[in-house]
């Protein structure tokens, strides 16, 4: 386990740091409220969630992964299927959950007002990607750890699910500017910023696309990709509607949030 942290934060602190050269070399837009207040209250939410976590539970998915191979719980547990493909299928099923508890996010009016916490960013750069309300990190991570278990998934592809989908998370939330024709080609990989800046959109038709994190492939097999936004990614307005003011995010607000704001449309429920 103690590997397992030494990795994890090592690529995090790694990505970290290159993304946030990036977004002051290659900035693909131009923020509109203090970076410096923003960035406090988000890390701080970062830095309460493995608290939350900490607190909640007594293991974690690698963890789980290990018993569930003890156990032999689980499909993959089950097959006979090579080593290396049974990490692929893992890496691959894994990240097909992730996006489908995003959608569900968006679906169920009770997750949409957890969620609201990091679609109220009025900007979006890689700190928006770890800016998620610690209920709601509690409970993506019972969704995670059911998951794990469910599919038998291996610990090496845990390890590596986890790492790539924290990576992805805060480069296809950076505000970096990358060549068009590299962006196409990466789309089909990964999820870019560009590709993932529409889903943050005011515009709540833009809102509803664009739910992957890591792989692209979800939006686009199962009809919920949008390629760019009506306004451009220059002029389109990042957030949501009903959260416009920047005095009313703060650390505190965005903390009880979820509870005392209004929730607007949910975008699915309701287009």
């Amino acid at each position: 386990m103690e590997t397992e942290t030494l990795i994890r934060l090592g690529a995090f602190l790694g990505v970290f740091a290159i993304l946030a050269a990036g977004e002051i070399f290659l900035p693909r837009r131009r923020l509109t409220t203090s970076k410096g207040r923003r960035w406090l209250a988000n890390l701080t939410i970062v830095a309460l969630n493995p608290l939350s976590i900490a607190l909640v539970y007594p293991i974690l998915p690698v963890g789980v992964a290990l018993l569930a191979s003890e156990q032999s719980w689980g499909l993959l547990n089950q097959s006979s299927l090579p080593y290396w493909f049974e990490v692929l299928i893992g890496v691959v099923a894994l990240d097909l959950v992730i996006y489908a508890q995003h959608v569900l996010h968006h679906a169920i009016p009770v997750l949409w007002r957890l969620h609201m916490v990091h679609h109220a960013d009025l900007d979006f750069d890689m700190t928006t990607g770890l800016r998620f309300h610690p209920i709601e990190i509690i409970v993506s991570m019972a969704i995670k750890l059911s998951a794990v278990a469910a599919l038998g998934a291996s610990a090496l592809a845990v390890l590596i699910f986890e790492v790539a989908l924290n990576a992805t998370s805060m480069f296809n939330h950076s505000n970096i500017r990358l060549p068009q024709k590299m962006d196409r080609i990466l789309r089909l990989l990964v999820v870019t910023p560009d590709m993932h800046r529409v889903h943050h959109s005011v515009v709540i038709r833009e809102t509803n696309s664009n739910y992957g994190f890591n792989l692209p492939w979800w939006d686009r097999l199962l009809g919920t990709y949008k390629d760019q936004p009506a306004k451009g990614h220059t002029d389109m307005v990042i957030g949501l509607s009903q959260f416009r003011n920047p005095q009313k995010l703060s650390l505190l607000r965005l903390l009880i949030l979820p509870f005392t704001g209004y929730p607007g449309r949910v975008p699915i429920n309701r287009h």
